[in-house]
């Protein structure tokens, strides 16, 4: 599936942003960084982490040019930096066992800590390569032109996937 370029969209093809991403505490902060910018101390309240997991794991997010710096601001003394996402989405060129592996369990992860019900189906269906080229092409319409609500509203999680079985 071909799509023209989108600067909301980040390209995972490195090993280094495959290995950032191999980490469920790592995809959380992801997630949390979603909705806008936030502060070390804020995201380990957030995650229920200590600050220096949060510290380290942004690091490596930092060093695979996943999320950046995002400011700064003084706080009693001292200075606090934010981190914001590099881009609105990431989508994985050529996923690895491990990276959906974990991949997975973070979305199992914020599955349980959901406070609303969720939505989780698996469907196997046989399509002819057309209609599954059509789908997928379909699928990642529907994702690009969802419209985000305003600030304030919760955040919801969104993981599509389309894959064809081995052997099928």
């Amino acid at each position: 599936m071909s799509h023209p370029p989108d600067e909301n969209v980040q390209r995972i093809s490195t090993p280094a942003q495959h290995t950032a991403l191999a980490h469920p505490m790592r995809q959380r902060l992801l997630w949390a960084l979603s909705a806008r910018p936030s502060t070390i101390s804020r995201l380990a309240a957030q995650l229920g982490a200590n600050k220096g997991s949060v510290s380290h794991h942004l690091g490596v997010l930092h060093e695979a040019g996943l999320v950046q710096h995002a400011g700064t601001r003084t706080v009693r003394g001292g200075t606090e930096k934010y981190y914001r996402r590099t881009a609105e989405r990431l989508q994985v060129d050529e996923p690895s066992a491990e990276g959906t592996a974990a991949l997975f369990g973070a979305v199992a992860q914020e599955l349980d800590r959901s406070p609303a019900d969720h939505l989780l189906t698996l469907r196997h269906i046989r399509l002819t390569p057309a209609k599954a080229a059509r789908l997928g092409e379909a699928l990642a319409a529907l994702v690009d032109e969802t419209e985000e609500d305003g600030e304030g509203e919760p955040v919801h999680g969104l993981l599509v996937t389309l894959y064809q079985q081995a052997g099928a």
